[in-house]
């Protein structure tokens, strides 16, 4: 998969599921959690999403902000995360 195709993916989810409008344009660099887009609850939401998505699981210890601080970070970190299973 590339990850253009994950940015699309993540960027659709978060706009239908917290701006609740696909729609809407958001810059994929902006902190999902400092514009108020993400709280604890949505990053929950969203690792359930992505793991039945994808059909992984996170360790604990990926489980950190940066990762899923921007759309960027998360396709980007998804993206890498894929790419060692294979």
């Amino acid at each position: 998969m590339h990850k253009e195709e994950i940015t699309l993916i993540v960027s659709n989810y978060i706009k239908k599921n917290f701006l609740f409008d696909e729609k809407k344009e958001v810059d994929n660099d902006i902190s999902l959690y400092q514009s108020g887009i993400i709280d604890s609850m949505g990053t929950i939401e969203l690792i359930s999403f992505l793991e039945n998505t994808y059909k992984i699981r996170f360790d604990d210890d990926e489980l950190i902000a940066e990762n899923f601080d921007s759309i960027n970070a998360i396709s980007n970190f998804l993206y890498n995360k894929l790419q060692n299973i294979k």
